[in-house]
This record gives C-alpha cells, structure tokens and sequence, in this order.
C-alpha cells in the first residue's frame, strides 16, 4: 500500500449524506435535526436515528480494521519502507 492510498482511507468520513441515505430520509433532516433545539429551524431527529448511527460507525469500524491489516501486510512484506 502506498501513502496516498494508506491516506486516503484514512481521512474517509461519514458525511450528513450518508446518514441521510441511511435513514431514508433528506440531508435537509439531518441538518436540521443538529440545530439548536431553540432555534425556528429545528427539527425532531429521525425515527431509528440510533440504529442507524451504529451501522455507520461499525462500518468505520471495520473499514479502519480493514485499513491497520493492509498496512500490516505491507510492513511485513517491506512494500510500505521508504528505500
């Protein structure tokens, strides 16, 4: 693995977009539901919201797994060494 793979895996988020998609609902919603509860905007969180949340972290979970053990291999097999 080189650095800017290792990289870019590693500053991959979850955005407003992928709670939406989650949820089923629009990224407007979630944006909403973030706000200060005393402000016009706001708007009551989505129903499941944390069910959700846990699939999306466990997700991160096991992508940042996923990560540490490509990068083992590469240190193990020398690939990731600066020469």
């Amino acid at each position: 693995m080189d650095f800017k793979t290792a990289t870019d895996a590693l500053f991959e988020r979850i955005t407003h977009g992928d709670l939406a998609a989650e949820l089923g609902v629009s990224i407007a919603s979630i944006r909403q539901a973030r706000l200060n509860n005393k402000s016009m905007a706001y708007r009551e969180a989505p129903k499941d919201w944390e069910r959700a949340i846990k699939v999306l972290a466990e997700g991160r979970i096991r992508h940042y797994h996923e990560l540490v053990g490509q990068l083992d291999k590469s240190d193990a097999s020398g690939s990731g060494k600066a020469k």
